[in-house]
């Protein structure tokens, strides 16, 4: 999804740009305005991925402390909550039971969460994909001295990875890959649309 945010980011750039009267000078600027935007876009997006991790790593710990504590009842009632509800309600309370059980017998758990080394990969990862993804849209104006041809270059090159982006969301979420794939065009043109109407 960050990689569907940050092509809508840059054609919010692009898409302010006048084939009639823009100028060299205009595309340099835009390209400077979109690339360090997104540039920034990927570091927050690299910064808030090390937060969820340490933020769902410490729901853990007090799920584990909650199930592990001596009120028997509440820690089962902490267990079966974190599942969907068409899971809990299809297991016995045995089942929970055993959860608990096997949990109290887990080592000492560690007083708080830290990030791993996993965890900054992972932001590393986050951030190269918000970023690159954005450079084949650019790439145009920096290949092409037409402006209006880079320009119609560069939405067909956004079009098809909005496109590609919701195939490959459909399929990661059951939903109709085509369809989804339509639709993500659809809301990234509207998107952009607003944030330029807006003056993003």
């Amino acid at each position: 999804m960050e990689v569907l945010f940050g092509l809508i980011m840059v054609l919010s750039f692009t898409g302010t740009l006048s084939v009639a009267t823009a100028a060299r000078e205009d595309v340099r600027e835009m390209l400077i305005g979109a690339l360090g935007c997104n540039l920034a876009w990927g570091i927050v997006d690299g910064v808030m991925y090390i937060m969820t991790a340490l933020l769902e790593r410490g729901r853990e710990l007090v799920l584990l402390r909650t199930a592990r504590g001596p009120d028997v009842e509440r820690a089962r009632s902490a267990i079966a909550e974190t599942l969907p509800e068409s899971i809990a309600s299809a297991l016995p309370p045995e089942d929970i039971e055993l959860v608990r059980s096997r949990l109290a017998q887990l080592p000492a758990l560690p007083l708080k969460p830290r990030p791993t080394w996993e965890d900054f990969r992972g932001s590393i990862a986050v951030f190269l994909w918000v970023f690159l993804s954005t450079l084949p849209v650019a790439l145009p104006f920096l290949f092409v001295t037409e402006v209006h041809r880079a320009l119609r270059i560069s939405n067909a090159v956004a079009i098809l990875l909005l496109f590609a982006g919701g195939v490959s969301l459909g399929h990661h979420s059951e939903l109709p890959p085509l369809r989804t794939g339509l639709v993500m065009v659809a809301i990234g043109a509207g998107l952009v649309a607003v944030t330029i109407a807006l003056g993003g």
